[in-house]
């Protein structure tokens, strides 16, 4: 079994840990860091991870590219993230690669090449603090708690997303829908696409806008992505998409259109 762990999370926090600030007075400050003690950081977490599975497990580590599809679907997406990467950031990835199995796949986040990896890959399990994770069918460790999803609760993630969207991400959602409002709307009128447009409709909203949350929502499977041109699959609904519970997903279009 392997572990694919969202090394982006842990990198970042190990890294941004080990930072100093100096104040040399006269309106300069330096941080600096010590690259022995960012990386100590970083292998243990990773060991603990691994060790609540008993040390037998093989992690592997994901990270996202620089260059991320999301932009082509809306330009905004993440622009307010503009800190730069704590120290060391880039020098403890590229001594991570000389240890373990490392995968950054072209245009794509952390998130999604774990996505990929899971559902081509079936008995493997996702590490992820990443709510959005809860969208992927198999086995999931939010470093809280084990937990199984099945296809039918990682579609239904996906739409209540598309409605409540995600402010750290930068995409907005319906306007006034958050995660609860959206689950007594499915609940109501049920996990349907229908739903989901009409709720944007009510906040004077289109359907396009409501499609383009929904790719921005969508963490992408071995289904959502093109091995040959390397590029993703942009998420399109039949406008009869359901999910019924606990079972297959109902009318959904075969025919997808590449990013």
């Amino acid at each position: 079994m392997k572990l694919y762990i969202d090394a982006d999370y842990i990198v970042y926090k190990g890294c941004a840990a080990a930072e100093t600030e100096i104040d040399w007075g006269s309106d300069v400050i330096m941080v600096t860091s010590k690259f022995s003690d960012a990386y100590k950081n970083i292998l243990k977490d990773i060991n603990r991870i691994v060790g609540e599975f008993g040390g037998f497990s093989e992690p592997v580590l994901f990270f996202s590219d620089s260059v991320n599809f999301r932009k082509d679907i809306l330009p905004s997406y993440k622009g307010h993230r503009n800190r730069k990467k704590p120290c060391g950031y880039r020098r403890v990835i590229n001594q991570l690669k000389t240890e373990y199995e490392v995968v950054i796949m072209d245009t794509l986040e952390a998130d999604d090449a774990m996505g990929i990896f899971a559902t081509k890959f079936s008995g493997n399990v996702i590490v992820s603090p990443d709510k959005d994770m809860r969208q992927i069918p198999g086995f999931l460790y939010n470093l809280d708690e084990r937990v199984t999803v099945n296809k039918a609760d990682g579609a239904k993630w996906h739409l209540i997303q598309t409605l409540a969207g995600d402010q750290t991400d930068g995409y907005a959602g319906a306007p006034g829908v958050g995660v609860k409002r959206a689950e007594t709307l499915f609940d109501k009128h049920g996990y349907s696409w229908e739903t989901v447009v009409n709720a944007f409709k009510e906040k004077g909203l289109s359907e396009e806008i409501a499609l383009q949350n929904a790719r921005l929502a969508k963490i992408l499977t071995v289904d959502d992505y093109d091995f040959n041109t390397k590029r993703p699959i942009l998420w399109s609904p039949a406008s009869s998409y359901r999910v019924d519970d606990g079972a297959e997903l109902q009318d959904e279009k075969d025919e997808r259109h590449a990013a």
